[in-house]
């Protein structure tokens, strides 16, 4: 392979139990949106339901439809989806037995008119924006939402199965926003109630609640970066104070290896001229498969037991590291970040060099990069494919 990404289900499945441990009873929803941070949204999906996850969490309905489709059936796993826009799949969405987010009078109003097409009630819950000012339903309109809500429910066209918000700063401990988020929360929740509501569960945990504030689990908790081995923030501990292990490596083999004297210019603009005589390595890995082009001239790269950086510019499809002399033969395995077992890099290590989080580092690692699967070292079933 020109590059793999290689993704350890068998790690994946170690962090859904060590974060269900922390859970305090609370169910588990396993979040896989965005190709699961770029790991692969129905084999990791079906890894986390192996490990105990009940729920699983999308941004789109696209992709909880397209779980539905692989396989991931109403028996099997509830599946939420909660970045709705006007005109969505909503009959689609109830025929699969979706839970879908309500946020607003017209999501609601078009959820209801898809129910009355299709017979059935649609499950929904109610967003709160409790203080992110994202997606989610104002306080001074959430009265008038909630009784729209029990008003369809009352008809048969909808059953509110939740109740959810979303953290603006838990990956701050001590930021004031969250006690002031969780006291709204609870206003909130008490409204819908008062207004006759009676949803299966509340929700607020991401990653950094489930790590730092038990206060904050209620009914399920939504692990998304976690899951993957990572951090949320460094200031929250390293993946392995949690007990977490990270799941993705990022690697390609060396396509050449050359010597060139000193002063050579490398890449575009000649942003890195050589100390001296030397010898560069060529990764075949660029901004196309998503390494980041802010991290040229910093970003790190494990070759032949040493840590190199990117010498020059992050070009499409390849960079140079500055191998310092050192002649490794065409082949030798560059690894840009995995768990560390090897002493290479970390994606945090990469987020750091493009001034940016680890959860983007692995996100935008891009399509054209097989996926391949291995249980705890070991090939997984079906092991080398396409992005899922």
């Amino acid at each position: 392979m020109r590059a793999r990404v290689e993704i350890d289900l068998g790690a994946l499945r170690a962090n859904v139990r060590a974060l269900r441990a922390r859970t305090d009873g609370a169910a588990y929803m396993a979040v896989v949106k965005a190709d699961a941070y770029g790991h692969g949204m129905v084999r990791c999906a079906e890894a986390a339901l192996g490990a105990g996850a009940s729920w699983v969490g999308v941004a789109t309905p696209y992709e909880a439809l397209e779980l539905r489709a692989a396989g991931i059936t109403p028996e099997r796993a509830r599946v939420m989806c909660w970045l709705w826009t006007p005109g969505g799949p909503w009959r689609e969405g109830i025929e699969a037995g979706l839970d879908m987010s309500v946020s607003a009078p017209w999501a609601l109003a078009e959820v209801t008119e898809a129910a009355r097409a299709t017979g059935r009630a649609a499950k929904i819950q109610l967003k709160a924006d409790t203080g992110l000012g994202r997606n989610g339903c104002q306080p001074a309109d959430w009265a008038d939402l909630v009784d729209r809500a029990r008003a369809a429910e009352r008809e048969g066209l909808v059953t509110v199965t939740g109740l959810w918000s979303h953290f603006a700063c838990a990956d701050e401990p001590g930021h004031p926003a969250i006690a002031a988020q969780l006291a709204r929360f609870d206003e909130m929740s008490a409204r819908a109630y008062a207004g006759g509501l009676r949803p299966e569960v509340r929700h607020m945990a991401n990653s950094p609640a489930v790590l730092t504030l038990p206060e904050a689990r209620f009914d399920l908790v939504r692990p998304g970066i976690a899951m993957y081995g990572l951090s949320p923030a460094p200031e929250l501990g390293t993946p392995a104070d949690h007990g977490l292990r990270p799941v993705m490596t990022l690697a390609a083999p060396l396509a050449l290896v050359k010597h060139v004297p000193g002063g050579h210019g490398v890449s575009y603009g000649h942003h890195y001229l050589t100390p001296g005589a030397t010898t560069l390595g060529l990764v075949p890995l660029g901004y196309g498969d998503g390494v980041p082009r802010h991290a040229s001239g910093a970003g790190p790269v494990l070759v032949d037991g040493k840590w190199r950086t990117v010498a020059g510019r992050v070009a499409m499809d390849q960079f140079v590291v500055d191998l310092g002399g050192e002649t490794p033969p065409e082949g030798t395995e560059a690894v840009l970040f995995g768990p560390g077992d090897r002493g290479e890099p970390g994606a945090e290590d990469w987020a750091r060099a493009a001034g940016t989080i680890a959860y983007e580092i692995v996100t935008r690692i891009g399509g054209r990069v097989p996926r391949v699967y291995v249980d705890g070292g070991e090939p997984a079933a079906d092991a080398a494919g396409p992005r899922d």
